[in-house]
């Protein structure tokens, strides 16, 4: 089976086309700028009034760089879908000066500089590959991206956590956080990649999950019942604990409000199931849900392009290398969750 799997972060998108029929070491790969930073990047090159089509994706620097262009004097209009990516809430989209039209009506602004938001470019993913004389042929997509989720009225990382916390009712492996085919209504980033892709088999996972599962890949871990895989991202820092291969608790943080005593301090939390959503939310992260503790636990299995925070702790830390390849670590996450599919 042929897997290309994508995982889209807020710094670079990684790219593995795996082949089960040789090594996951074998694999093509590519590590590229994140599509947020790519668009963020043309928007503001923009001196110009400008139409966003396309689909809901990172937000981010867009985000920012939109606002910075409605600043210098200039029309934004996007149409509904791509407005989700500034923000779900679209009378919020609507207060910062965004004109926000039907899908519909994309050809009344043939005359604006147009641009297309999208998480994944799969045809730029294949432009990339044929001078290799590589083609892009797949069995099965797999997606990671980081989708809080969207409730009216409440904030996004208390929802985010509402919805770990239903997941873990009871300890879990990471790949069962995939979604295959279709997903709940309230993750509107991961619907806008199925919208995208559902002429495939897609799987898609959120990038932190995605990241985790990918960690538990790496050989030295084979061998430990209780540890805590950490993804340490540009972003955001998620902690998973682990009893015997399934997940029982989690917290969740923005990276650049870590530092090394303050990692070591929730991850011990986390093993001994005090930690809280609270002091985690109310220090700016985004929260925290532990129901199981697990003691004592033989290491941290640390990955993401922050993971040299670790190096300021006491913890015994391991960096995994799933497919040999730290960066890699989310789409063997993703290949490991599809191959567990009984769908695929």
């Amino acid at each position: 089976m042929k897997i290309l799997a994508v995982d889209v972060g807020s710094g670079t998108q990684d790219i593995m086309l795996y082949d089960s029929a040789d090594t996951i070491e074998n694999s093509v790969k590519l590590v590229m700028p994140s599509p947020t930073r790519i668009i963020a990047d043309r928007i503001q090159r923009c001196n110009e009034d400008i139409f966003i089509n396309g689909e809901t994706m990172g937000g981010g620097s867009i985000s920012k760089i939109i606002k910075e262009h409605i600043n210098k004097g200039y029309k934004v209009i996007m149409t509904q879908n791509a407005a989700r990516t500034v923000r779900d809430d679209l009378n919020y989209v609507k207060s910062i000066g965004i004109k926000i039209v039907s899908e519909n009506d994309e050809n009344k602004y043939d005359n604006l500089k147009k641009i297309e938001l999208k998480d994944v470019d799969l045809e730029g993913i294949k432009e990339a590959l044929s001078p290799f004389d590589v083609e892009l042929n797949f069995d099965c997509l797999g997606i990671a991206v980081q989708d809080h989720g969207y409730m009216e009225g409440m904030g996004d990382r208390n929802f985010r956590f509402m919805k770990i916390k239903e997941n873990l009712n009871k300890p879990r492996s990471p790949e069962e956080f995939a979604y295959f085919q279709n997903a709940p209504d309230y993750f509107t980033r991961i619907n806008a990649v199925f919208r995208m892709f559902g002429r495939y088999k897609t799987a898609v996972m959120d990038s932190k999950f995605a990241s985790v599962c990918g960690a538990t890949c790496d050989r030295y871990v084979k061998d430990l019942s209780k540890f805590i895989v950490m993804d340490i991202g540009n972003g955001h820092t998620l902690a998973a604990s682990f009893n015997e291969g399934k997940i029982q608790g989690v917290f969740e943080h923005h990276t650049r409000n870590l530092n090394g005593s303050k990692i070591e301090y929730l991850t011990k939390k986390l093993a001994e199931g005090t930690i809280t959503h609270e002091e985690v939310h109310n220090d700016y992260g985004h929260g925290a849900w532990a129901p199981t503790p697990i003691g004592d636990f033989e290491a941290v299995i640390a990955t993401g392009p922050r993971r040299k925070i670790m190096e300021k702790t006491d913890l015994n830390v391991h960096y995994a290398a799933p497919a040999g390849d730290v960066m890699m670590t989310g789409t063997v996450g993703l290949i490991k969750a599809i191959q567990s599919m009984d769908e695929v």
